[in-house]
């Protein structure tokens, strides 16, 4: 019984962690062609450095701190959202490689590896790390602070009111 309790409340974490990021990870598939594309335009790289999975990720982080900052679950379900989120952000990249590669185009994608093995390792593992531990401390500095605010605003209606 406490078995598939247990089992209920992770499905549920796990969905709501799910439905925080859904529409940024729909956003985020499109990030990587656009910049892919802006590249092959001959539009300097420090141009569109800016259209990036990490400033996206980091930008995401600080939105979903001020939204949820009222959850007492939020640090959890900013971990698990960044989790599902990062990976899936990521297979983009891995697929812009190889057909960078294939084609032998010249972005930036097909630099640093020999291999799609290598490219997806490394895009989907520690990318996807690259976009995590920024994100999660964003989120947590943009969360505390919120909370914070919250109390100072409770405190002065007391104040106040009192």
């Amino acid at each position: 019984m406490k078995s598939d309790v247990k089992n209920t409340r992770q499905k549920d974490l796990f969905s709501e962690a799910f439905q925080m990021v859904k529409t940024p990870i729909v956003i985020a598939i499109f990030i990587t062609p656009i910049r892919y594309i802006l590249e092959l335009f001959g539009i300097p790289e420090h141009y569109i450095f800016i259209i990036g999975l990490l400033w996206f990720t980091l930008g995401l982080s600080v939105y979903l701190g001020i939204k949820h900052h009222q959850n007492n679950r939020y640090l959890v379900l900013l971990l698990l959202g960044l989790i599902i989120f990062s990976p899936i952000s990521r297979f983009p990249v891995a697929i812009a490689w190889l057909v960078d590669t294939h084609w032998q185009i010249g972005t930036h994608y097909s630099l640093y590896f020999d291999n799609f093995g290598q490219a997806l390792l490394n895009h989907l593992v520690y990318g996807s790390l690259l976009q995590i531990v920024p994100g999660f401390l964003i989120g947590s500095i943009t969360f505390t602070i919120m909370r914070h605010k919250q109390k100072l605003k409770l405190k002065r209606n007391t104040i106040n009111n009192g």
